[in-house]
């Protein structure tokens, strides 16, 4: 057991602290606490004028935010930094960088030093708005993430010895309070990320049994790559890689951006619903395949001229009830949707490959949506699996 130093925390009892301690449990974002924090300290007497809170979120698409307050703000400002910010000039050239690297406590009378090393970028910005001091402190999450906040003063003076003192006592309190926020966010984004924003508020929302579910009307849409077994045996994985990825650009924005919910991706097919509780989801469905085609022949376009041949793909559609839950072994679930539904979908995408089709709909979906020049009827066909002949349009 590691030796337990005592730190003598706090050097003296002060309201906000409590308030930071105590009274912020029913707050869930972090962005309003640090806004009310700042309004605190400054009520009180601390000088604070500017503050920023940096905090690494590991979101897919950046490396993390800082949160800006500045005084007068009634809401501090989110600005999302991207990965790779270590090798940006702004960052190698910032007091961060040095409390990254081990500094506990950044500290430069701006006003008083002015020009004085070393001296930062963020520094001339500070004086132009008219701030006398800067302090910057390492808060340290668990495990050894470090993030760090920063506060300006206006006052003639700056920060005094006891405003200094009082922002150190209130760190590990921040450092609480910002990581739990952190991590629920870090949990709903992953799981968002993972399983779909409709699915991770059912499991945030303790629908974690095997089992749990409920039944929904949606219509569905099954997506695949034609030839992509050959593609992947004949080009490098980092290609490969990219071209998936480039193909699921193409077909999920549409998606989501219309509505609809991507619940799985399946090698190089994907899986998603647009419930009908939205009265227009069939219209959006439809929507989404007319754009996600569009991309797609963009994307041709582009591969043709790079000397390869155009990608294949097949989509079907079909609506119904399916079982929206979790569904797996005891230990292993996953939260998906099953049914008849999902089942002749599936069927209709791979009946594109028999029939040279792109689009494939199933006539109860057409009577949902409203049969339109775009559609031509095909006849019915026999789908493995399925007790009667389907009757068959193409779309497009």
């Amino acid at each position: 057991m590691s030796e337990y130093k005592p730190i003598g925390w706090p050097h003296n009892r002060d309201e906000t602290l409590e308030w930071l301690v105590n009274g912020t449990s029913r707050e869930r974002f972090i962005d309003d606490i640090f806004t009310e924090l700042c309004e605190r300290l400054r009520s009180a007497g601390t000088p604070v004028a500017r503050a920023t809170l940096f905090l690494n979120t590991y979101n897919p698409q950046w490396q993390g935010a800082r949160i800006l307050w500045r005084i007068g703000d009634s809401k501090a400002a989110i600005i999302t930094f991207d990965y790779g910010i270590e090798d940006t000039g702004r960052y190698q050239n910032s007091p961060i960088r040095e409390l990254d690297e081990g500094a506990d406590v950044v500290r430069h009378r701006i006003s008083e030093n002015r020009g004085q090393a070393p001296w930062y970028p963020v520094y001339d910005e500070l004086l132009e708005e008219g701030l006398t001091d800067y302090l910057a402190l390492g808060v340290e999450h668990t495990l050894g993430k470090r993030q760090s906040v920063t506060f300006a003063s206006d006052g003639a003076g700056g920060f005094s010895e006891a405003d200094i003192q009082l922002l150190k006592d209130i760190l590990p309190a921040l450092a609480l309070v910002s990581e739990i926020r952190l991590k629920n966010r870090l949990a709903r984004t992953l799981l968002e990320t993972y399983v779909g924003p409709h699915a991770s508020e059912q499991i945030l929302a303790g629908a974690t049994r095997r089992g749990s579910g409920t039944t929904v009307r949606a219509a569905v849409l099954i997506c695949d790559l034609r030839d992509f077994t050959s593609i992947s045996d004949m080009w490098p994985r980092d290609d490969v890689i990219e071209l998936l990825n480039s193909y699921f650009d193409a077909v999920s924005d549409p998606i989501e951006q219309k509505g609809g919910e991507i619940l799985k991706f399946m090698g190089d097919g994907l899986l998603a619903i647009f419930p009908l509780s939205n009265p227009q989801a069939c219209e959006s469905l439809l929507a989404a395949v007319t754009e996600a085609r569009a991309n797609m022949s963009a994307m041709n376009d582009l591969h043709v001229q790079k000397g390869h041949p155009a990608l294949r793909y097949g989509m079907g559609v079909h609506v119904g009830d399916v079982m929206y839950g979790n569904i797996g072994s005891r230990k292993r679930l996953d939260f998906t949707v099953i049914g008849p539904a999902v089942n002749i979908a599936s069927r209709l995408e791979k009946l594109t490959k028999t029939i040279k089709k792109t689009v494939l709909l199933s006539a109860d979906f057409v009577e949902a949506v409203g049969k339109d020049a775009r559609m031509e009827g095909l006849g019915s066909f026999e789908l493995r699996g399925v007790t009667k002949p389907i009757e068959v349009f193409t779309f497009g």
